[in-house]
């Protein structure tokens, strides 16, 4: 993939991320937080788990390792807290890909993983990986809003390419 293509992928990321949010935001704490079968458990804790997985990954590639300890840490006890975050880490994740250039998408990236274990993946790989991750986990959180009364909002690539159609 192109830098390009990451741009477009950062801001679809962005647009997912406020639509999901958004809808979200129309729930009770009680319907966030509530058990179901699930991954993670609840609405809330698959939300944050997506805010993990981003920041461990932005955290690698800017150098500067997020100090989270599990998968599954909360990272934000509360919706307000979350979405706040969510919405500064999608800037930034904006920002590092409109500043990302061929050579660098071609780079290794070295990191170490939550199991200690020292890696090297090319950049382009470790950023599909990112929005591929970020995807499947708002698919979840989009099923399990589906059991609630507010209905999930369509986050297909191709609304947003219709809403939002990238530079030529």
């Amino acid at each position: 993939m192109k830098p390009d293509q990451f741009r477009v992928f950062a801001r679809y990321n962005q647009w997912a991320n406020a639509r999901l949010y958004a809808a979200c935001g129309k729930l009770h704490d009680n319907e966030l937080f509530m058990q179901r079968p699930s991954f993670f458990g609840s609405i809330h804790a698959t939300l944050n788990h997506i805010l993990v997985g981003d920041r461990l990954w932005m955290g690698r590639l800017t150098g500067h390792p997020a100090k989270i300890d599990s998968l599954d840490e909360i990272l934000y006890g509360d919706f307000i807290g979350l979405h706040v975050a969510r919405t500064a880490e999608d800037a930034q994740i904006v920002t590092y890909c409109d500043a990302l250039d061929e050579p660098t998408a071609n780079s290794a990236l070295r990191y170490t993983n939550m199991a200690g274990e020292t890696l090297t993946t090319p950049i382009r790989w470790v950023l599909m990986h990112f929005f591929n991750h970020q995807t499947h986990h708002r698919g979840q959180v989009h099923g399990l809003l589906s059991q609630t009364a507010v209905p999930p909002p369509p986050l297909d690539l191709m609304h947003y390419l219709r809403e939002v159609p990238p530079a030529p």
